[in-house]
């Protein structure tokens, strides 16, 4: 190595030493941010187990389904939550990203998307709180399952925001696709627990709860996906210098 080289690289490790320090205090603040997330669910979801609703509950349910206008709007956010078209959806997407040859959107999709519907299920099972009740608010579609938290805003959080994230990331900056991609998957996550209280299917604090942990799995599920990216990557690379 010639003085040159060496000069460089001397200069270099302070800075490699920074952006490891900058890394590191990244990760323990997204592991604070997550670990207190947590902390807000599982306390929401004990008072959940111990009460049918809360007080607010009915406050808030009521002053949302007094806003005039709004249950066509409504019924449709809601649409594409009930039965078989979650599971429809998931494939057919991921299904998209094989012919495109996006193996990791494809696998970080399933997982994201699936994972959090048995984490759903498992949670409703175990905490087993009932469904709004017509004494309080008006119900447009009788749902027999449990209310705590809503499948609906879980399976939003983690379908459409997996999409996002994976626009945000692949598409180029500026165009009109990315941005129409962003609103179109936002859209939905942002108006799906408004959907499920006016509706009368939730309770406020079912879609907070399901907020929550949905998003605590979706941020789970992006952290795969990026290793599972970068792992591909590194292959990809290994096949072509082999060539």
């Amino acid at each position: 190595m010639g003085e040159r080289e060496q000069l460089a690289f001397q200069e270099e490790r302070p800075r490699r030493r920074l952006l490891r320090r900058l890394a590191a205090r990244r990760l323990w603040r997204a592991e604070v941010r997550y670990a207190g997330a947590l902390a807000a669910f599982a306390a929401l979801a004990i008072l959940a187990r111990l009460n049918a609703y809360f007080w607010w509950d009915v406050a808030v349910a009521q002053a949302i389904q007094n806003v005039p206008g709004l249950l066509g709007l409504m019924r449709l956010v809601s649409t594409i939550g009930y039965g078989w078209k979650p599971f429809a959806l998931t494939g057919v997407t991921a299904f998209i990203f094989l012919i495109y040859r996006r193996r990791s959107e494809a696998a970080g999709l399933v997982f994201s998307a699936a994972g959090s519907t048995l984490v759903n299920h498992f949670l409703k099972l175990l905490i087993a709180r009932p469904r709004p009740s017509v004494e309080f608010v008006a119900i447009f579609r009788p749902l027999k399952s449990q209310s705590f938290p809503s499948g609906h805003v879980t399976f939003y959080v983690c379908f459409f925001g997996f999409l996002f994230f994976v626009a945000y990331a692949i598409l180029p900056k500026g165009a009109w696709t990315r941005r129409a991609a962003l609103m179109l998957t936002a859209l939905p996550v942002l108006l799906v627990g408004l959907s499920r209280i006016y509706l009368g299917a939730h309770w406020p604090s079912d879609t907070l709860g399901a907020y929550l942990v949905s998003g605590l799995w979706l941020g789970l599920s992006l952290h795969l996906y990026r290793r599972w990216k970068e792992r591909s990557t590194l292959h990809a690379e290994e096949i072509m210098k082999e060539k």
